[in-house]
């Protein structure tokens, strides 16, 4: 948007003006084109330089920026960066860390994030590629309802690596989050503006029985 040219910047003879509305004008010279422009009080800016001739539109162009930078300030607020998590494992996991490690994978893969899951093989574990392969295949098995490999098992020195993409885009997973905090504030809301219930009922004394 910076480098478009604008009124008097414009130095070719002539233009393909659209007007205001978007309506085609034709091919106009160029000081027609600016006599225009300032008799609508409008700017005559340069849309399609490397056309022949050059793309012209009359339009208020601080407006035009204006809206412009708007539109890209919110594109960068709703952005959402996919950020990569790092599970390490041993080949000889036992089922308690490698129930804590799933858990650990399916929150990252819920929150929208990758998660690249490794394996360090030691000592003689190195000559037994496929168990590694078999434990990664598990894993991708076990979270399969929430994410899918994106890079198969490969081996990497003393590691073996597998990369599992989620199924949510990052955008979806933050909403969903924002939405699932907002309706536990709400929530508490309601409990806390509920009536608290009395401490006890008056009651009348007991009578006492006549003789």
């Amino acid at each position: 948007m910076s480098e478009q040219r604008i009124n008097g910047q414009i130095r070719v003879p002539k233009v393909l003006l659209v007007g205001p509305a978007g309506e085609q004008v034709g091919i106009v010279r160029v000081e027609d084109a600016l006599r225009l422009a300032t008799e609508a009080d409008l700017d005559l800016v340069e849309v399609a330089p490397g056309a022949n001739p050059p793309v012209c539109r009359l339009m208020d162009y601080g407006k035009y920026k204006y809206e412009a930078n708007m539109k890209a300030r919110e594109a960068r607020k709703n952005q959402a960066n996919t950020v990569q998590k790092e599970i390490r494992m041993g080949l000889k996991i036992d089922k308690h860390d490698y129930e804590t490690k799933r858990r650990n994978v399916e929150k990252f893969l819920d929150g929208g994030d990758k998660v690249k899951v490794i394996i360090r093989f030691r000592g003689r574990e190195q000559s037994r590629p496929e168990m590694g392969i078999k434990l990664l295949g598990r894993m991708a098995e076990d979270v399969a309802d929430r994410g899918f490999v994106e890079a198969h098992p490969r081996q990497d020195g003393r590691s073996m690596v597998m990369v599992l993409g989620p199924h949510k885009k990052k955008a979806q997973a933050m909403a969903e989050a924002r939405k699932r905090r907002s309706d536990a504030e709400k929530a508490a809301a309601r409990t806390t503006q509920a009536p608290e219930a009395s401490d006890g009922e008056d009651t009348a004394p007991a009578e006492t029985p006549e003789s």
